[in-house]
């Protein structure tokens, strides 16, 4: 049960962030989503639209808190950690 909740909130964590980054890329730029992820590749600022689309995490982060799901929300805090060392290579 442990490994299912850690898999859920990494999952979780993961999908949170691609949400933060779509509302990122739609609300504060005059791309399109796929246009967007294209034109920001180019210019080298795809790891600085990760960071930013993780910034949702930390409110599900709280909320997992909140509602005593420990492990899930260590399966939060081991994606923004994946995403971290992504966004380092990209």
């Amino acid at each position: 049960m442990n490994k299912i909740d850690l898999l859920s909130g990494f999952l979780l964590g993961i999908i949170s962030a691609a949400i933060g980054s779509y509302i990122f890329i739609v609300i504060f730029t005059d791309f399109t989503f796929i246009s967007g992820i294209q034109i920001l590749k180019s210019q080298g600022n795809i790891g600085k639209i990760i960071t930013l689309g993780a910034i949702p995490t930390l409110l599900l982060f709280g909320i997992l808190l909140k509602l005593n799901r420990e492990m899930m929300a260590r399966g939060v805090v081991l994606a923004v950690i994946a995403l971290a060392i992504l966004s380092i290579f990209l």
